[in-house]
């Protein structure tokens, strides 16, 4: 079986990475309360050993969370109480010390298991997901595959002689949450006394990729696996998302912020009423044909002074929606999409998930000043990237058979807007999955693809976010019902997401803000 590529991201700013609780309604019979929280026999998985199995009694209740560099602050209420026990794993003579959570309600078990994907270069999350899951009757597992929970630091990934960390680099792309199923399966059975019924993955962004790793090398590990803006491809994407610094660098060309903005809403402007409405959204940047050129000499107002688009602004921002290219001009990977944000990507040194990876992985330099690659240098480490990387961290295998075999259903949303994992990646992988299955017909008898229109990284932006498509994932495993749409909001204003590659396409009468005045169609 082909092992491709992998990997994950996260963005530099809260607001572009909201936290997403999603809640599950209890369809399974709750158990009875576990007599007491205490430590559990664990089993090691093959080629681990248990270094030590901890449990702390958790009394539930409110529950709140500071603010993270990915996650607003966050507060679940009416959470039952739960035990955590934490089991610590090590790997021969790795040295490695990786840590996995699970926790369990003391109430109301509904037979599930809920993993915890993580984000940028942190594997897991031990905060308000993991007890969400709680509240909504899982027991919930996570796992820091040994490295820190600091989510941009890459440090771990070299030795002290400046080698790769093969083990740990291994933890991090596969190894580690393969473990974690084991783990909170085994934990669970044993605390309850009964094997877990359903297990599901949840995560997005480097949550999303390991999502997709599970479903190809373990296809086993989950009946159901919920993984968005997932960062397929990642030896690609890593050093993909470097391309608008280097564009701006090499052309000395940097537009101002409400240049980029101006460009922005050009493009929205110009596609925006291709679904039947004119909401401010792009529903597919990928087939928006806005030419850039047609900006130049446009008067915008930047800080109360007026500034006029120039040929070079144009043609910057025409390079970073085509997308990198080599050194003769061949188109490597997807650009930032059309009505997509500028910011995360446009502002100095780089989108850092980006930075991190050509400095440690590849040129083994922490303070290698990418600012200064030129195009040829982008390319060799595009190319270096995927030779070095393909098979140890890649997540893009597009045979899925065995996980279809072993009845697996998977879901994946993607916004439009995404502009840290562009949507481009996951459409690819998409396309490659059809081929190597039998077609979108086929493919969707376990997984479906949901674009969300004018949806930033994970969620946020204009569009419509979905409100419980691990509800929808948990009714499609258990009750053998495939989700026709994925319901999703913002604030009041309500839109259906449809499952590729249908889109959403106004019925011509209605309120443009409520669902049903929507209808999926082939395209």
């Amino acid at each position: 079986m082909r092992r491709k590529k992998l990997f994950l991201a996260a963005a530099p700013l809260a607001a572009l990475l909201p936290l997403v609780l999603t809640s599950v309604t209890q369809t399974a019979p709750a158990q009875a309360a576990a007599t007491s929280c205490a430590a559990v026999p664990v089993s090691a998985p093959d080629g681990a050993r248990i270094e030590s199995v901890q449990a702390e009694h958790k009394p539930g209740g409110t529950v709140t969370f500071p603010p993270t560099p990915f996650t607003p602050p966050a507060t679940i209420t009416d959470v039952p109480a739960y035990c955590e026990i934490t089991v610590t794993l090590t790997h021969g003579t790795a040295g490695d010390h990786v840590k996995v959570a699970v926790t369990l309600p003391r109430t109301g078990w509904t037979g599930r298991l809920q993993a915890i994907g993580g984000s940028a270069y942190t594997a897991g999350d031990f905060g308000a997901p993991l007890v969400q899951a709680v509240k909504d009757g899982f027991s919930g597992v996570t796992t820091d595959a040994g490295v820190p929970l600091t989510f941009l630091d890459t440090s771990w990934a070299l030795t002290p002689r400046g080698e790769i960390d093969k083990p740990l680099v291994t933890n991090f792309a596969t190894r580690s949450v393969h473990e974690a199923a084991l783990v909170g399966k085994d934990v669970t059975q044993k605390f309850y006394q009964r094997e877990v019924a359903y297990s599901y993955w949840n995560g997005c962004s480097t949550g999303g990729r390991q999502g997709y790793s599970e479903a190809q090398r373990y296809p086993g590990d989950f009946d159901g696996v919920l993984a968005n803006a997932p960062a397929v491809h990642w030896a690609e994407f890593a050093v993909a998302t470097l391309w608008p610094r280097v564009v701006m660098n090499q052309e000395k060309t940097f537009p101002a912020t409400c240049v980029f903005t101006a460009f922005q809403q050009a493009a929205i402007k110009a596609c925006d009423g291709r679904d039947g409405v004119t909401n401010g959204i792009v529903d597919r940047p990928d087939e928006c044909g806005y030419d850039p050129r047609s900006l130049i000499g446009t008067k915008v107002l930047c800080d109360g002074k007026e500034v006029t688009v120039t040929s070079a602004d144009a043609e910057v921002v025409r390079k970073i929606w085509a997308g990198p290219a080599d050194e003769h001009g061949r188109r490597l990977w997807a650009g930032l999409p059309k009505g997509a944000d500028f910011g995360p990507v446009t502002t100095a040194p780089g989108f850092p998930v980006a930075v991190g990876w050509v400095q440690t992985f590849l040129k083994k330099q922490p303070g290698f000043d990418t600012e200064k690659l030129t195009y040829r240098q982008f390319a060799d480490l595009f190319r270096q990237s995927v030779r070095e990387y393909d098979d140890v961290i890649g997540t893009s295998d597009p045979d899925l058979s065995d996980f279809r075999r072993a009845g697996g259903k998977l879901i994946t949303f993607v916004g439009t807007d995404d502009q840290l994992i562009p949507p481009g990646g996951t459409l690819r992988y998409r396309h490659e999955v059809e081929r190597e299955l039998g077609g979108s017909k086929r493919v969707n008898d376990f997984y479906r693809l949901f674009l969300a229109p004018g949806v930033a990284h994970c969620g946020g932006g204009a569009g419509a976010t979905p409100t419980n498509a691990l509800g929808a994932l948990v009714d499609w495993v258990e009750h053998g019902k495939a989700p026709a749409t994925l319901p999703a909001a913002n604030g009041g204003k309500t839109r259906d997401l449809c499952p590729y590659p249908q889109v959403s396409r106004y019925r011509g009468h209605g309120d443009p803000a409520v669902a049903s005045s929507y209808r999926c169609t082939g395209h």
